[in-house]
């Protein structure tokens, strides 16, 4: 059964956590839009991706009753 040796002092515990804080995010903005997105992923608002559309948004697509049967 692992038991430490000594005690570790909170000086110590402290100092080795020094690297664990998180830290904030890298926002972009959206070439097309303007909105700020995250880098390497797709814009949330408009769809684009390294200015192409790569996912339609839900208010471009025409569903109508009538075509849909």
């Amino acid at each position: 059964m692992a038991v430490p040796q000594n005690k570790v002092t909170k000086s110590r515990r402290n100092m080795r956590r020094a690297h664990d804080a998180l830290v904030a995010g890298n926002p972009n903005e959206c070439p097309s839009c303007g909105e700020l997105k995250r880098p390497h992923h797709v814009c949330p608002s408009c769809g684009h991706y390294a200015d192409r559309e790569v996912v339609a948004q839900a208010n471009e697509i025409d569903l109508d009753d009538e075509d849909a049967a």
